[in-house]
């Protein structure tokens, strides 16, 4: 959890899941940490947790199953392999490294990223 930022917790934990199933990360079927395993692991407060698995269902990206836990519903995840997700990632952790030694912030680096997203880089 970025404290420092401006952007609340629970829309933090939020967009990790939402992240972690549109990657493949998590499927629909798997079951997510219970609020207290959350909170032992990131130190963020329960009611936090809650609202976000709550905002997720609603959502329709999870499924609260009473007795047996949090399981995620939605399948909305990216068509690419996972080969071809792991090394894009490659390659963007190394564009990230480069663009560090040339002195850019993570905000920098977050301006041309939106930059290339709203110019809408055409597909090759």
């Amino acid at each position: 959890m970025d404290r420092a930022g401006g952007m609340p917790p629970y829309r933090q934990l939020m967009l990790q899941v939402r992240d972690a199933v549109r990657l493949g990360w998590l499927k629909p079927g798997d079951r997510l940490p219970t609020a207290r395993e959350v909170v032992a692991a990131s130190g963020v407060n329960q009611h936090t947790v809650l609202k976000a698995y709550r905002e997720l269902e609603l959502a329709g990206v999870l499924e609260v199953r009473q007795g047996s836990g949090t399981f995620v519903k939605d399948s909305a995840g990216t068509s690419a392999g996972a080969g071809v997700l792991t090394e894009l990632q490659q390659q963007l952790e190394n564009w990230v490294r480069i663009a560090h030694q040339a002195g850019l912030d993570d905000e920098d680096m977050k301006a041309l990223l939106s930059a290339a997203l709203a110019r809408k880089v055409s597909k090759k």
